[in-house]
């Protein structure tokens, strides 16, 4: 799957401002959040002049995706100013809306640096790798999820805290896990935004469950994205580790709001993230 990663991101242009991308199926039911937000900042940047970057993307997940069907992306030109440029995407299938975004594209230039801290954790070489993880969840998983974990997968995920990853600790309403994209990754700077935007989608929902002491395979969940907001604040290769902080500030009327932070090796924030999420218990999920 590392490889297929990059090429559902190499979208198949049918005309201006008009792209299609197809999907994998790890064994969902629908289409990974963070496919879509990576296809459509693809087709976004691509009518962008490659001096402009993406510095912020906005998202709505709007209705659930069939992994089975390709995606049709339509991309709106609203303005290309002196030094910013924005976007509008709109996701289909069937004729239908699935998925929105605005993104905002910046030439780079000089001004005011300064970042939070990096937490002090442990690196990712002390932690468990994915083959404990698997044996830890091995009972507790249903059969799709096992087969996700047992597959290739382009992003490796080391949990600096596997008990709260797995919902065995409550009383916690933060996690942080080493991600990284397990090829060297491409030289294309939009793919290598791209490949960001896909991993930010993964362990973020899960936050508003730990505290809770729950996790994201157990029954009587309905959990889903409802929409998604990312900042990168400066350029980096996904292809070493990154560590990926998250909070949930809050929860309450079947939602949950989660916050994360991406930090390279050396410390630098690389990029933030904010979403809202579905978070439905048995008896909500039956209505």
């Amino acid at each position: 799957m590392t490889d297929d990663l990059i090429g559902i991101l190499e979208l198949e242009a049918l005309e201006i401002n008009r792209f299609r991308g197809r999907s994998t199926d790890p064994g969902w039911q629908r289409v990974f959040g963070g496919q879509v937000i990576g296809q459509a900042l693809v087709a976004a940047s691509r009518t962008v002049e490659a001096a402009r970057r993406v510095h912020s993307l906005h998202a709505y997940f709007l209705r659930p995706g069939d992994p089975e069907q390709s995606i049709l992306y339509e991309v709106e030109r609203i303005r290309d100013g002196g030094s910013f440029s924005t976007r509008r995407v709109l996701g289909r299938q069937s004729g239908e809306p699935i998925f929105a975004m605005s993104a905002s594209f910046h030439a780079e230039e000089p001004g005011i640096e300064h970042q939070m801290p990096m937490p002090d954790v442990a690196p990712p070489e002390a932690l468990p790798d994915e083959a404990a993880l698997l044996a830890a969840i091995e009972e507790r998983a249903p059969a799709a999820a096992l087969r996700f974990w047992r597959s290739p997968r382009a992003i490796e995920v080391r949990p600096v805290d596997p008990e709260a990853f797995l919902g065995r600790t409550g009383a916690h309403r933060s996690q942080a896990s080493w991600i990284r994209f397990r090829m060297p990754m491409p030289d294309d700077p939009v793919i290598a935004s791209a490949v960001l935007a896909y991993a930010s989608d993964l362990t973020l929902l899960d936050t508003t469950l730990i505290a809770a002491a729950r996790w994201v395979f157990d029954k009587g969940l309905m959990v889903t994205s409802l929409d998604h907001a990312m900042w990168f604040h400066r350029p980096t290769r996904f292809d070493d580790w990154l560590l990926y902080v998250c909070d949930s500030p809050s929860a309450g009327g079947a939602r949950g709001f989660n916050r994360g932070s991406l930090f390279d090796r050396e410390g630098r924030l690389v990029a933030s993230v904010a979403q809202e999420g579905l978070v439905r218990l048995a008896r909500q999920a039956e209505k």
